[in-house]
């Protein structure tokens, strides 16, 4: 489209442009905000009432808004590369229907009410948006442009996905301290999903003969390879494994159940890159995928019931066979004795209690008990 052209877009073209480049269909995105909500209300099922119910309205709003600003800022500073892709060319931006100046007020009034939102929930909650924000100027704006540095694109895009969980999250507690274990994990199976879309669009982009379109549309296109994104995939599905596994063990053993599903999900998702014009390349149309969405819905359906459910013969058959430490037996008496005399330490965040560190608290305080009400100089009974 010529200079003149663009100058001369409809009004009612233009506006509807704008709202294209705010990407609302990927709004789909927001389910990844679900387990941040589901994992808590595991925990304390109280949390739930309908106070929450609002809450939650106001979050996703918030999340979206905040989401869709760094959608608008990415489609205006991708333009010039866009219009080298045979598919992205079309997009509004690289058609010239979009006026750049009001793109930037666009963003920045969408970050900005998006974040009005957000401070009226928490301050956790609106922390976690701000960086959100932030996450995407670092992706998209020179000189940091990371989404331009192989595996530093996929690591950045994809804590995305942690944030996502952290401000679900924090729109129904601040009590709680999110598990490390379960955040790396929702990290490392972004960058799964994000590395296997690179995947799919290297390799079409190759396929269509000119490899030097790959590098012009995508600086990182320029060091990436195949065969180099494909190893980067399997780091990140196994780290993500490792530390879900670290997860589940520790804080709900029942999940393992799940694990077969999990990895099933994993698998056509795998087997989608290597198709022509996949849908790995656009998320926001894997709902057409029916193999996909089964297999994905049934995973979040039974994840869901077993983080509600408690399964004691699972338990007594994953129980520790060797000898184990806990943080409970760091403890000396002389710093009990001091947590005693001084009092109990000012209100902190509640952390998860692992499986088992309750059980282990009791025969503690049993054996204790027991050494008290000895007799000096008797032996006990």
């Amino acid at each position: 489209m010529s200079q003149s052209e663009r100058t001369s877009v409809p009004v009612g073209e233009r506006l509807r442009a704008h709202l294209a480049i705010a990407r609302l269909d990927h709004s789909i995105k927001n389910l990844f905000v679900l387990p941040g909500v589901i994992v808590p209300l595991s925990v304390d099922p109280a949390l739930f009432n309908l106070h929450l119910v609002h809450t939650l309205a106001l979050a996703f709003v918030s999340i979206t808004l905040v989401a869709c600003s760094n959608y608008v800022i990415n489609e205006v500073l991708d333009a010039p590369f866009d219009r080298l892709h045979p598919v992205k060319k079309n997009r509004p931006a690289a058609r010239g229907l979009v006026s750049t100046p009001l793109a930037y007020v666009q963003w920045l009034v969408m970050m900005a009410v998006g974040m009005a939102i957000a401070v009226t929930l928490s301050r956790l909650f609106a922390l976690a948006a701000l960086i959100l924000w932030i996450m995407g100027c670092l992706y998209n704006f020179p000189p940091v442009r990371t989404k331009d540095v192989p595996y530093l694109d996929v690591l950045t895009e994809s804590i995305n996905n942690p944030l996502r969980m952290l401000l679900g999250w924090y729109a129904v507690t601040s009590a709680l301290i999110p598990p490390v274990s379960l955040l790396v994990a929702y990290w490392m199976i972004g960058c799964y999903f994000m590395a296997l879309k690179r995947f799919s669009e290297l390799r079409e982009l190759q396929q269509g003969g000119d490899h030097g379109v790959a590098g012009a549309y995508r600086a990182s296109f320029r060091r990436y390879t195949p065969e180099s994104l494909l190893v980067s995939v399997v780091f990140y599905a196994s780290t993500a494994m490792l530390f879900l596994g670290a997860f589940i063990i520790r804080y709900r053993i029942e999940l393992i159940l799940s694990f077969p599903l999990v990895a099933l999900t994993m698998a056509i998702y795998l087997r989608l890159a290597f198709q022509p014009e996949s849908a790995v390349q656009n998320p926001e149309k894997l709902y057409r995928e029916p193999l996909l969405m089964t297999s994905f819905s049934a995973t979040v359906l039974v994840m869901g019931i077993l983080l509600f459910l408690r399964i004691p013969r699972l338990e007594q058959f994953f129980l520790p066979t060797l000898p184990t430490t806990t943080s409970s037996s760091r403890f000396s008496s002389h710093e009990v004795a001091a947590e005693i005399s001084h009092g109990p330490a000012r209100q902190r965040p509640v952390v998860l209690k692992a499986r088992g560190d309750e059980k282990q608290h009791r025969m503690e305080s049993a054996e204790m008990e027991a050494t008290e009400t000895e007799v000096p100089g008797t032996e006990p009974a």
